[in-house]
């Protein structure tokens, strides 16, 4: 069992973060990178194609589609640790969720920019729950508002990161490159479809 959290307060948000809450991580890492699809889409940046620089796969319930970026991310259905995570964290946290967005970093070379979680789709508000597995990595939050405030956290094998609502329409957060790791790294971002 997890043994306890964390709350970061963000202006216009914040942030809970669990550092241990999954027993035994390299299992669900080694289970989710040897039997999921990965995918590598092409994305339009500046009028030119490019590879994301992460794989990806989306899973949720029957019927949904989530687009970002000007990728569209049919739904496929939920493979069981992910079901039994999200029944998890329905019953200790109180959010619903019905889909996730896996981002699969193979190295400290893949990445993701800055960016917020907030798409119509995900309604004005969204909690979004992320728990990672395998290379610790830093997760970098900026304010939208251009103000030098930045935080960073180490995000440990195992956590859960939940950004609470509103901090999707005040904060940007980002996976930076970081060299020297050697390991992958999954990161399940449970969200909310409206």
């Amino acid at each position: 069992m997890f043994s306890g959290v964390q709350h970061i307060l963000l202006e216009g948000g914040g942030l809970d973060y669990y550092a241990d809450y999954l027993a035994d991580p390299q299992a669900l890492y080694t289970e989710l990178r040897e039997t999921i699809p990965w995918e590598q889409p092409l994305i339009t940046l500046y009028g030119q194609q490019h590879q994301t620089p992460r794989l990806l796969y989306f899973v949720g319930d029957a019927g949904l589609a989530y687009q970002y970026s000007g990728i569209r991310h049919a739904t496929a259905p939920w493979p069981k640790p992910l079901s039994q995570l999200r029944d998890r964290l329905l019953a200790e946290t109180g959010y619903d969720f019905n889909c996730a967005l896996l981002n699969y970093y193979r190295d400290g070379d893949d990445r993701m920019g800055y960016h917020s979680d907030d798409e119509p789709e995900l309604g004005d508000s969204p909690c979004i729950a992320s728990i990672s597995v395998g290379a610790e990595r830093d997760f970098c939050l900026k304010p939208k508002s251009g103000e030098t405030k930045m935080q960073k956290i180490n995000l440990a094998s195992g956590s859960l990161l939940i950004m609470l609502p509103p901090t999707q329409r005040y904060w940007q957060h980002a996976l930076p490159v970081r060299k020297g790791v050697t390991q992958g790294r999954i990161n399940i971002t449970f969200r909310k479809l409206l």
